[in-house]
């Protein structure tokens, strides 16, 4: 297990460097509610007084119950600043003024999309940096929407597993549902992280923290990283 401790230290200190490198006055992040958000907004406001959780619900049921509970829980307990900016009424007219055709995936990623959009705008009016929220997992796996959740200007948790996600939240003293509740991004009705990447965090952490599992589990999380490899390349560019 990691020494959490210094690890608390350690980020607190990247944080603040990347505030006085930049010039900027602040950090604005995503309150989805869910375990990495959490632990973001907690190194964010340990490193700056300035430090702002947007959360923002997009039509999903949950997005507006368990996730804003556990959302302003967190933000309770640890002083974090908090905004809600509902974007369920932009979704649906950015569907509406989309083809017909576009449906599934492509129109569920456009909520992340929105989030993105929404954190930048309040970012730049109050000249402070995005916090990225994605972890180890998620990152290896292509398990987020590219220019979406994926777009940040730094990230404080990038190389932390779930699991170590879990025990860093454990360390802070986070609130429990946080810590005991299925990871969702929230984009549907009954989605859950596992359910749709085939495979449990805890299988594709042993292979990313072990290199073991089994065949078939390995194999699936190489195929994923393989095809999503592109959102962790910057645009190729001809030169």
């Amino acid at each position: 297990m990691r020494d959490y401790r210094q690890e608390c230290a350690d980020r607190v200190a990247f944080i603040q460097q990347m505030l006085k490198d930049s010039h900027t006055q602040g950090i604005v992040y995503g309150n989805s509610g869910g375990k990495d958000s959490a632990l973001v907004g907690i190194l964010c406001k340990m490193a700056c007084e300035n430090t702002l959780g947007v959360m923002m619900p997009c039509q999903s049921t949950r997005n507006y119950g368990e996730d804003m509970e556990d959302g302003l829980a967190v933000a309770r307990q640890f002083s974090i600043d908090t905004i809600t900016v509902d974007l369920t009424q932009v979704k649906e007219v950015m569907a509406e003024a989309l083809p017909d055709s576009i449906g599934g995936a492509a129109l569920s990623n456009i909520n992340p999309r929105l989030r993105m959009t929404a954190l930048y705008a309040i970012a730049q009016s109050r000249n402070a940096l995005v916090a990225g929220t994605g972890n180890r997992s998620e990152r290896y796996m292509g398990y987020f929407t590219k220019w979406g959740d994926g777009a940040c200007d730094f990230n404080p948790i990038a190389d932390l597993t779930a699991t170590e996600i879990y025990e860093f939240l454990e360390y802070l003293d986070a609130p429990l549902n946080i810590r005991t509740k299925a990871p969702s991004a929230g984009l549907f009705e009954g989605q859950t992280d596992e359910a749709e990447m085939g495979l449990t965090y805890k299988e594709l952490d042993r292979y990313l923290l072990t290199g073991q599992g089994k065949e078939e589990v390995v194999e699936k999380i190489e195929n994923a990283h393989r095809k999503t490899a592109h959102k962790l390349q910057m645009p190729a560019t001809y030169r």
